[in-house]
């Protein structure tokens, strides 16, 4: 029985806009279908507020209200 979730598409973005909720961060994230990305890396975003997939080169932003304060 195939999931009534939607999944969204693997690295179909450049950029991505996270937030503290979806640490720890990784490339692919949840909720995207994954038959057809690369393998699953996680990704320190936490110290800078941002981060680049070594595989896609997606980049990952923290929203500006959840990154840190030398971020900012």
């Amino acid at each position: 029985m195939p999931s009534t979730q939607e999944t969204v598409q693997a690295n179909a973005e450049n950029r991505y806009q996270v937030t503290a909720a979806d640490l720890p961060l990784s490339c692919p994230m949840p909720g995207m279908s994954l038959w057809n990305s690369h393998p699953k890396v996680y990704l320190p975003i936490e110290a800078t507020g941002e981060a680049k997939c070594p595989y896609c080169g997606a980049l990952y932003v923290m929203a500006a209200a959840d990154q840190p304060q030398s971020a900012r």
